[in-house]
């Protein structure tokens, strides 16, 4: 079956209109989709149940979001990396390895034994300003990869042998190999080349088939692709322009949440795609696997 006969379009849930919607994150625990508005300095809290969509304002830049192993979340500020209180909405800050005022941590999880790897990006996306962090438990920061320019997705094979990353302008997704015990990774090579034609690589989730589900920025679509021999298996396209992160979740991890952006767009485009910054969803048939905890001393 070809790609074109197995496009799928997901539906709007949610019309946020977020400026870029972005760090699609199920938490296992709550049952409920954790996303973020970076620029609109947002965390939001989905509920597919009920449909509520609860809102904390965060003043400052947010890049990710990921559960910690006891109550609330983590949040990647542009002033430092805090945990959440996601009754009050209460900020407690933890560190903050970023020490340039344009520089802003993007997106970012946790591997299996807690740590937690977010990377920057410049706000004017300049080329190599950007870095990959490892936040070990004990609070340790490790600068892993530099010479990036918008670090993105990120995710583990369920072996966790693999680590699989994204440098957005590389139009690749590379893979490393991965120790779990001490977070270390080696033998950095291209496994996927996404043409210029389909969009940008942005945010990145992992199925339980070991496939990888790659939102497309500027590309209207989330597409699927075997990190084993790098050929796209499908596509889903999303009535939104800048499709920016995805995430499986639902009770049986069957559900693929897809968040979107407006940031850019023209009058025209907003009118022709009026959904945008919207979150979306879609059931392609595969399954995903639960997101990890962050095992962080506060």
């Amino acid at each position: 079956m070809s790609i074109t006969q197995q496009l799928t379009e997901a539906k709007l849930i949610l019309n946020a209109k977020a400026i870029v919607g972005e760090g699609a994150l199920w938490h296992p625990r709550e049952q409920v989709l954790y996303w973020v508005d970076i620029e609109g300095r947002k965390l939001h809290i989905f509920d597919p149940k009920t449909e509520q969509d609860k809102v904390f304002t965060v003043k400052e830049r947010i890049g990710t979001v990921v559960p910690l192993e006891e109550d609330g979340v983590l949040v990647a500020l542009q002033n430092g990396i805090h945990k959440l209180d996601t009754e009050t909405g209460k900020l407690t800050f933890i560190l903050n390895p970023i020490n340039e005022n344009d520089i802003r941590f993007n997106d970012g999880k946790c591997d299996a034994a807690g740590r937690f790897w977010v990377g920057t990006m410049a706000l004017d996306t300049r080329k190599g300003a950007a870095v990959l962090y490892r936040i070990g438990t004990d609070k340790s920061i490790n600068l892993v990869l530099d010479d990036l320019t918008i670090s993105n997705g990120i995710v583990w094979s369920a072996d966790n042998k693999k680590m699989y990353f994204i440098d957005t302008p590389t139009h690749q997704v590379r893979a490393f190999d991965y120790n779990l015990e001490t977070g270390e990774i080696s033998n950095s090579s291209v496994v996927i080349e996404i043409p210029d034609s389909e969009g940008s690589p942005d945010g990145m989730a992992i199925d339980a088939d070991g496939n990888l589900w790659v939102a497309l920025h500027k590309g209207g679509a989330v597409g699927c692709w075997n990190p084993e021999t790098g050929k796209m298996l499908r596509k889903i396209t999303v009535p939104a322009p800048q499709t920016t992160s995805c995430a499986f979740g639902g009770k049986d991890l069957d559900i693929l949440y897809i968040t979107s952006g407006t940031e850019g767009l023209s009058e025209e485009q907003l009118q022709q795609y009026p959904d945008s910054g919207g979150l979306f969803a879609v059931k392609p048939g595969v399954r995903g696997v639960p997101a990890n905890f962050c095992k962080t001393k506060q």
